[in-house]
């Protein structure tokens, strides 16, 4: 007997109600009482050959609030109103079910049954309180009032596309001009994302977002993890595996047992070669901040959330670097408790996977200010070059480098043009001597020009190439081998590690409302020779 069924709890004292079964509809849409504050959904029973159960709660235009997927290895997941800055009223969730035998039955439209305990505070005083909240802020934004705009002024460091669709507030930063730090603020037409495909089609390649992480896990494989799209809607489609054989992706969210990590943008991802492992670490996902650390092991792709000794706040757009088996946090943002506006941090936090311990080392030198949004590349294993950031309300485009060996910071001395301050840009290793920063966000503008510092000489050259025209920041940029692009023979005298390389950048926005979802390559052995 086929005992399997999908199951919902509305509000903390709500019994659990079937939505799913397996027999009938494998669609079911249910509007959550205006009073249900919480939402838990989960299965039960054998899952036999279906593959996952997708969830959406969607706001009164039927755009999604969040979503989330109940998988084999992942059988329940719960939402509540605090986390998410849309959930308001007349908010539906919406189940459908993939694998298996599915049913041909219409989607079925069900009602929740309210439970009331006695001596409870009427919900509708409650919902018209928060309403008349909400109400009084816009009020306050459209008239210009000045506790209105102090308070907007002094969330420092918070994300711009950290606004609700129906409002788009914009927020104001000092010495710039009006209607400036709109990055990725979500008002656009969601018909204007690239690469989306038709509702309720399934999609053959990720979606259009910013924020992600990609990262190689071998010469010809890749595993994108996070990232935001239109309207704030973190990604449906969260975790992809790209082949560069021939270009192509397979949504991989289902095929890893264990917890996955919530959805999320700013988090790092770095893959470790001799462990053959992805370790992610931190990001946000609205008002919530994260400090934690998944695991994903290639080889039985199974994650793992690491229960880490040792202390390391939260943070969300910082760098993480890779040496000798550590993971290198450096900067970022983190959260400081209300009225106080967030802030930037300037530390550097050391992961130790072998101890699962986080320890801070003793760092001499001329270290760089607070920063997120900022770039770090690991070059001849032995040095961290940090470039750009911002805190709010500056931008950088100014150049650090740690010595590993003696753990000491420089303020590096550069010369040719350099880029314009700039962070949420892009940057990858081309050689042992030079790495490249392409886009990126200068607080008015997505970003399209490119850079290649040479190590040796400390200096910048710009570089022009067609593929690399497009404004874009919060992107991702990677080196790889690909089909059209084989590495020379060992016994090739003239063979470097930059012979048959390719860089790839996959996403990112443009800050006029459109969020990518294309893939460009270009020769490495190009960039190179267009210095």
């Amino acid at each position: 007997m086929d005992d399997f069924g999908v199951y919902a709890a509305f509000g903390v004292n709500g019994p659990p109600q079937k939505l799913l079964s397996a027999e009938g509809s494998s669609r079911v849409r249910v509007a959550v009482p205006p009073s249900v504050r919480q939402v838990v959904l989960f299965s039960s029973g054998r899952w036999g050959e279906r593959i996952c159960v997708n969830a959406e709660l969607n706001d009164s235009d039927r755009m999604p609030i969040t979503i989330g997927k109940l998988t084999p290895y992942n059988k329940c997941l719960s939402w509540e109103q605090w986390e998410e800055e849309t959930w308001i009223d007349s908010v539906t969730l919406n189940v459908s079910l993939e694998g298996g035998n599915l049913s041909t039955e219409p989607e079925v439209i069900m009602a929740v049954k309210e439970y009331t305990p006695k001596d409870t505070a009427a919900p509708p005083a409650a919902r018209e309180l928060h309403g008349k909240r909400k109400r009084a802020q816009t009020a306050e934004e459209e008239e210009g009032g000045n506790d209105w705009t102090k308070r907007r002024e002094e969330e420092e460091n918070m994300c711009p596309n950290a606004t609700s669709e129906k409002t788009t507030p914009v927020r104001k930063v000092r010495g710039q001009a009006k209607g400036s730090q709109k990055l990725f603020a979500s008002g656009a037409d969601t018909t204007k994302l690239k690469g989306a495909g038709e509702k309720g089609a399934p999609l053959a390649s990720p979606s259009g977002r910013w924020g992600q992480t990609l990262c190689p896990i071998d010469a010809q494989t890749a595993i994108l993890i996070g990232g935001q799209g239109a309207r704030m809607q973190f990604c449906k489609d969260p975790m992809w595996k790209l082949c560069t054989e021939d270009m192509s992706w397979v949504a991989a969210e289902t095929l890893a047992e264990g917890p996955t990590p919530e959805a999320r943008i700013g988090h790092t991802a770095i893959y470790d070669p001799d462990s053959r492992r992805i370790f992610v670490f931190g990001g946000s996902k609205n008002k919530k901040w994260f400090n934690d650390v998944h695991i994903l092991d290639t080889q039985s792709w199974k994650w793992t959330m690491v229960e880490a000794q040792g202390k390391v706040p939260p943070l969300a757009y910082h760098s993480c670097s890779m040496f000798q088996g550590e993971l290198f946090v450096l900067g970022g943002v983190f959260p400081r408790p209300n009225p106080e506006p967030d802030g930037c941090s300037d530390s550097l936090y050391i992961f130790d996977p072998r101890l699962s311990i986080w320890y801070q080392p003793i760092v001499t030198g001329d270290k760089p200010s607070p920063r997120s949004g900022h770039s770090a590349c690991v070059m001849q294993e032995r040095k961290i070059y940090v470039f750009g950031g911002w805190d709010t309300p500056v931008c950088y485009n100014d150049m650090y480098m740690l010595d590993l060996g003696l753990m000491e910071f420089s303020a590096v001395k550069t010369t040719g043009n350099p880029p314009s301050p700039r962070s949420w840009h892009g940057s990858t290793v081309l050689s042992d001597t030079k790495f490249l920063i392409h886009g990126g966000y200068n607080g008015n503008n997505a970003l399209s020009d490119a850079f290649i510092f040479d190590i040796d000489t400390n200096s910048w050259t710009e570089v022009r190439v067609p593929e690399l025209s497009v404004p874009r920041a919060g992107h991702s940029i990677i080196t790889m081998e690909t089909a059209g692009h084989r590495c020379f023979s060992e016994e090739d005298e003239d063979a470097d590690m930059n012979g048959g390389r390719t860089l790839l950048v996959f996403g990112g926005g443009d800050n006029e409302g459109n969020f990518y979802s294309d893939l460009t390559t270009v020769a490495v052995e190009e960039l190179l020779g267009a210095i």
